[in-house]
């Protein structure tokens, strides 16, 4: 069997693509191609218009089955290639869109659809979703990326891993510390910072990466800046005023961009107005090797969500993957593996909004709005957790440990893939593995 992958943004362009729209699906791309090598002969294209029919055409008269997964969103894949063609995409708002604008019948979810035929997503809301908005019949499985076994080592070391001092991490970019940025509106002129909106951080470039140290109990969060479902302003808000007093909590955030000064000035105008506060805010914008991506996650208490949605969340399944308890809602796609044994969870209710590339920005859809005040909670009863009660710590560890197993591990994600490909028509008759256990045989 062939099958040929695509999405937009590649390996050669992912660091100046790092936080744009549908960058992600690179990395999505990436966790499947492990498990889809397994299933067949994996060929990455980069113009599937140009390349994908005249390698199912070969593939066909050499007696091989053909398939297309094109891990882009269903407005910008093809539809009129002959050979099979699945896109695999993320989503998570309540409805898929449509309706077209701008001249393109593809910004109208259902055309692709019908023309296609079937759809892979990676949760069972956008599964529901695509469902709604064309038949119940309509042929679309949920199928997250299989991450969970690529931590098996981290995950080991956590188990067993102590860090009463903490962890040093080297930064290669910029770091900002609120224990070293004075923030606070009533110290002293001579002492007092430019107001937010004017800093800039160093150029990320620097010969030197910077130190930073972190310990306590520590709440992670990784995410785009500029991405307003991502929510960051509860985040921060809720943190500081649940923790303003306790001098050993901190808040990580990891900003996935590959400029984000802008973001930076805005976080910092937004922890500028929640000063005085004794808790640690940490600004990390730059690249972290894998031994020091490891040392954040070790070194994490808790992988905090508060967005609007997610379509799947590869760094909260990724947390979760270690053992990390969560702060997080239990809606889209996170209610695939968010549950009370592994998270403090948020209640949320929907709100309207609009598809993210609509630009009418006309309210079509609804959205999830986090109640802060549940939020406020979690990070103190997270606190009081990790601090006085030991046992339900690890009980919440081990239980997201399990959960994402059956959630994302490669195993379930090949058996999911081999019963979607067995049941696709225009792969009927063709040699394709009926078990995982034959796969890997």
């Amino acid at each position: 069997m062939i099958i040929i992958i695509y999405s937009d943004t590649n390996a050669a362009s992912i660091a100046s693509n790092l936080g744009l729209p549908e960058y992600s699906y690179y990395f999505v791309l990436k966790e499947f191609r492990p498990v889809l090598e397994q299933l067949g002969i994996v060929v990455t294209v980069s113009d599937p218009a140009s390349e994908v029919d005249a390698i199912y055409r070969s593939a066909r008269a050499h007696g091989e089955s053909c398939v297309f997964l094109s891990f882009s969103p269903p407005h910008k894949t093809v539809v009129d290639l002959a050979c099979p063609t699945i896109p695999v995409f993320a989503w998570e708002f309540t409805t898929v869109p449509n309706e077209a604008w701008l001249g393109e019948p593809r910004h109208d979810w259902r055309h692709v659809f019908n023309k296609l035929g079937c759809a892979i997503t990676h949760s069972a809301f956008t599964a529901d979703t695509v469902r709604q908005a064309m038949t119940p019949e309509f042929p679309v499985t949920a199928i997250p990326a299989p991450v969970w076994d690529r931590f098996s080592a981290l995950r080991e070391k956590c188990s067993i891993a102590n860090h009463p001092d903490g962890v040093v991490l080297n930064v290669a970019g910029t770091v900002i510390d609120s224990r070293n940025v004075d923030l606070s509106p009533y110290s002293p002129p001579r002492r007092r910072l430019p107001k937010p909106d004017l800093l800039r951080p160093p150029a990320l470039a620097q010969r030197e990466p910077v130190k930073v140290h972190i310990g306590g109990v520590v709440y992670t969060s990784v995410f785009n800046p500029y991405d307003g479902r991502k929510n960051w302003y509860d985040m921060i808000s809720a943190f500081c005023w649940a923790l303003r007093d306790v001098e050993d909590a901190t808040l990580v955030l990891k900003l996935t961009h590959n400029d984000a000064r802008i973001g930076i000035d805005n976080l910092l105008e937004n922890i500028y107005k929640l000063t005085p506060f004794k808790c640690r805010i940490l600004l990390i914008h730059g690249y972290l090797s894998d031994a020091d991506y490891e040392n954040l996650v070790s070194a994490t208490t808790y992988v905090l969500n508060t967005s609007h949605g997610e379509g799947q969340c590869l760094p909260l399944m990724e947390f979760m993957s270690c053992g990390k308890p969560a702060i997080a809602p239990v809606n889209t796609a996170m209610a695939d593996y968010i549950d009370s044994d592994n998270a403090f969870v948020l209640d949320s209710n929907t709100e309207p909004s609009h598809w993210p590339h609509d630009p009418r920005q006309a309210y079509r859809t609804l959205r999830y709005r986090i109640d802060w005040g549940t939020l406020l909670s979690a990070y103190q009863e997270s606190y009081r957790v990790a601090k006085q009660d030991p046992e339900r710590y690890w009980q919440m560890a081990q239980h997201a440990v399990r959960q994402l197993q059956r959630h994302c591990s490669q195993a379930v994600v090949k058996e999911r893939l081999l019963a979607f490909f067995s049941n696709h028509p225009g792969l009927a008759g063709s040699a394709i593995p009926q078990t995982a256990e034959k796969v890997s045989a």
